[in-house]
């Protein structure tokens, strides 16, 4: 196994583990799970609204479920060129939080709306994290694939 398909299977593993929590225990504060917004919390008590929410929920991590299936099949079938356009394609699209994500939920973090406070921090840095790994692990690849 080379680092290209290992960077992209401990994203498939971490992701796997959030998909579970919003299938199965969306309100949960752990792995990402919802439970960290206090419009969740509000929205179980409004039947209409939790029926969106809840739907919304497993959009996501349908959406998520996706990637996870894109990234199996590059790790099983996938050549070196396909792995190395992978890992730019995971640091462009991750990236992307930071352009409407972040400023989201930001706001509602100096608003009150995220419990614990300073939760969009955490967050920030987990993401950044990823996208940094991503980073490495595409500099890693094209240099052995280079060489």
């Amino acid at each position: 196994m080379n680092i290209l398909e290992i960077g992209i299977l401990v994203f498939v593993i971490i992701e796997t583990l959030n998909i579970c929590m919003l299938y199965f225990a969306p309100g949960m504060k752990q792995g990402n799970a919802l439970g960290v917004f206090k419009a969740w919390h509000t929205a179980q008590e409004d039947a209409d609204m939790k029926e969106f929410a809840t739907y919304m929920a497993a959009w996501v991590a349908g959406a998520k479920l996706i990637f996870i299936m894109l990234g199996i099949v590059i790790i099983i079938w996938g050549n070196i060129e396909t792995q190395l356009a992978t890992c730019a394609a995971m640091v462009l699209s991750i990236s992307s939080f930071f352009w409407r994500l972040f400023p989201a939920i930001k706001r509602m973090d100096e608003k009150g709306q995220i419990d614990p406070k300073g939760y969009s921090k955490t967050l920030f840095s987990m993401i950044a994290v990823f996208v940094a790994c991503f980073m490495v692990v595409f500099v890693i690849g094209l240099v052995k694939f280079l060489s």
